[in-house]
């Protein structure tokens, strides 16, 4: 199970094309509504989540939680007591962490990222309290997947189906969605 968080203000296209190219991989992706089930984005897009913060469960069979970026989607992320609860457990469980564009900094205001190599949007670097801050768009370092931004949301998403189903799953979904590169 993969739980996309979904906090009004998020960025549209770093969340909803994380869930459709994680549902294209066949992984089990839920859209997470922070409080409510329709939520609205930074653009004025407003999307029907599958579950609420209310609703989700912490169990085994949690695989992975993504961060959408986006503003203020990241500071209502970073304020809910659910999605806090969420990236404890995966720390503790040494599930995936994954956060693109703003919200690296939840990572980072956690002292998830000290010593680990991240990046995030130009401008939220000093927000990555100890991170080795990378040049790469997208960069993976243990558990831990950051991204830049929305600009590269689709490799972000196909880091995510590699780091689940592997490298060659990754490029066949790459291939078949006609990524460059």
């Amino acid at each position: 199970m993969i739980y996309v968080f979904f906090a009004q203000g998020f960025e549209e296209i770093e969340g909803l094309t994380v869930v459709d190219v994680l549902r294209r991989a066949n992984l089990e992706t839920q859209m997470v509504g922070v409080g409510a089930k329709r939520i609205t984005g930074s653009h004025g897009i407003t999307v029907e989540c599958d579950l609420t913060t209310e609703e989700i469960s912490l169990t085994q069979a949690l695989q992975m939680v993504v961060l959408p970026g986006g503003l203020p989607g990241t500071t209502n992320l970073e304020q809910d007591e659910t999605v806090q609860r969420a990236i404890d457990y995966c720390t503790e469980h040494g599930k995936y962490l994954c956060a693109i564009c703003a919200a690296p900094s939840i990572l980072g205001h956690k002292g998830l990222l000290e010593g680990k190599r991240a990046i995030c949007f130009p401008g939220f670097e000093k927000e990555l309290y100890g991170a080795i801050l990378s040049e790469e768009p997208v960069c993976i370092d243990g558990n831990i997947v950051t991204a830049k931004g929305m600009g590269v949301a689709t490799e972000f998403s196909l880091e995510l189906v590699g780091c689940l189903l592997g490298e060659e799953t990754k490029n066949t979904l790459k291939a078949s969605l006609q990524c460059r590169g």
